[in-house]
């Protein structure tokens, strides 16, 4: 146990890969791939760096000191410039061409460019996998009536595994705009301090093209398509706003379904996984909370706040940049991710084994199903032979006395025993049952269900091959 506050996101709810994405060593051995591209993709064009100070570079990317690098940041009070100095004492020979002609910036935003781009692959690899794990239950109960709700009121009937594709298509919706989002990660390349490349113009003697071919390949070397044409000082901080709504939107999406499965499991209708050792209360014996899905619900709403952190850094980036901007992005980027992954976490430890309960939603089924059906009762007595104005003020008679015994007594809907036994009906409750079938009440829910999955989820799970790898790991 330490002694010092370590973030819950790290320490309680997200996954290995991505704290280890976010971690020290993955940032600052980043920082010196983007060194040894700059350095190589420089020898290449020209300027006078030789193989073997370029391979001690190479020699040196992952066995950083970060003692030593703490020590020189806590005399310089410039993180860069630390690590360019421990990273010279490790590579000597090479220590006059480190960072030649670059910018902090340089490295920073490279590398967060870098490390955004792969943890949307971590996120949209661990959304594909909640998607597989939706549908395999969406597809199992598909034609398994429940009740529908509107403004949690009674509605028409819908089933279990078209409920469960409103959440995925929530999720789905997510997937597809962080792979609209992907190809905007372009590479910062090299702009030198305020994006004009005046540094580099001067390093290649004015030449332009060379300039601009340092650019394109070094965003090359960094596994980038291209870089931005444009830049300040860092590339825009609008597209941190556009990153974080992406992962917001899982928020959003998440909490919608966490919402459901704890009125669900109120309901008895669905719950979430529950161990056999699991306590629900240290005070009542018998709960069986929803904790993850409660969790799901509070990690949410910390991840949808993440967008404005960006949108205030954003607009206040006067000119070129501000330094304003740091401190708060070493806070809302990492954790936007984190977040995010925590919560699809959950998620898909939720959707891993639930429980399902037919005969309470039969239940509650037939507790309403009376009252929906009752003009189906009335057009089945009028094809008999009935008068349809007295059959209607028959019907709306015993359903106002059904409703009240329910509400005022807490009785059970006895509609049809009133029905059956009212001679101006004239029908058995065996015959309404019939009419009551309750297939008759989903319309095209079991054949949306599978039409949804083909034609839209599983375009997507197939590009998104590596989903199948992925299980759920909650600790707490």
């Amino acid at each position: 146990m330490s002694d010092n506050y370590v973030s819950p996101l790290v320490e309680r709810f997200a996954t290995a890969p991505m704290k280890k994405l976010w971690g020290a060593q993955k940032k600052f051995s980043t920082w010196r791939r983007c060194w040894v591209a700059l350095a190589e993709a420089e020898r290449e064009l020209g300027l006078e760096i030789t193989e073997a100070q370029v391979e001690a570079l190479r020699a040196h990317i992952d066995d950083i000191d970060f003692e030593k690098a703490g020590a020189y940041e806590k005399e310089t009070r410039h993180d860069v410039m630390a690590h360019i100095h421990t990273y010279g004492d490790a590579a000597p020979e090479a220590r006059a061409i480190i960072h030649l002609g670059a910018t902090s910036c340089y490295v920073g935003d490279n590398t967060d460019l870098i490390l955004m781009r792969e943890g949307l692959n971590l996120i949209l690899d661990k959304v594909a996998a909640v998607l597989s794990r939706l549908c395999r239950f969406a597809l199992e109960y598909k034609d398994l009536a429940a009740l529908g709700f509107t403004h949690y009121q009674p509605a028409q009937l819908v089933t279990v595994g078209k409920r469960a594709c409103l959440w995925a298509q929530d999720l789905l919706l997510d997937g597809l705009q962080m792979e609209r989002q992907l190809p905007d990660l372009r590479c910062r390349g090299v702009k030198g301090a305020t994006g004009t490349q005046a540094s580099f113009m001067a390093l290649f003697n004015g030449d332009e093209e060379k300039v601009l071919a340092l650019d394109r390949l070094v965003a090359q070397k960094l596994g980038f398509d291209q870089a931005f044409t444009i830049t300040g000082q860092t590339y825009t901080r609008k597209l941190d706003t556009q990153v974080l709504n992406a992962l917001a939107g899982i928020g959003e999406s998440a909490h919608k379904f966490g919402t459901d499965m704890r009125l669900l499991q109120n309901l008895k209708e669905v719950e979430e996984p529950f161990e056999s050792t699991q306590v629900g209360s240290s005070a009542m014996p018998y709960k069986r909370n929803p904790m993850r899905s409660e969790r799901i619900c509070a990690l949410s709403r910390f991840l949808i706040t993440a967008p404005l952190h960006g949108a205030f850094t954003s607009a206040v980036q006067w000119f070129e940049r501000t330094l304003d901007d740091s401190a708060i992005r070493r806070l809302s980027v990492p954790e936007a991710f984190l977040a995010a992954d925590a919560i699809l976490n959950l998620y898909l430890n939720v959707m891993e084994k639930p429980r399902v309960y037919p005969r309470v939603i039969e239940k509650r089924i037939w507790s309403e199903l009376p009252f929906m059906a009752s003009e189906n009762i009335l057009m089945a007595c009028v094809q008999r032979g009935g008068d349809r104005q007295t059959l209607h003020e028959t019907i709306r008679r015993h359903a106002q006395e059904a409703g009240r015994r329910v509400k005022e007594e807490g009785a059970d809907n006895d509609l049809l025993e009133r029905l059956a036994a009212d001679p101006v009906i004239g029908m058995t409750r065996e015959e309404m049952e019939k009419i009551l079938d309750v297939r008759r009440f989903v319309g095209r829910a079991p054949a949306q269900v599978v039409q949804f999955i083909e034609e839209e989820v599983e375009p997507f799970l197939k590009r998104r091959g590596a989903h199948g790898e992925v299980s759920s790991d909650v600790r707490v």
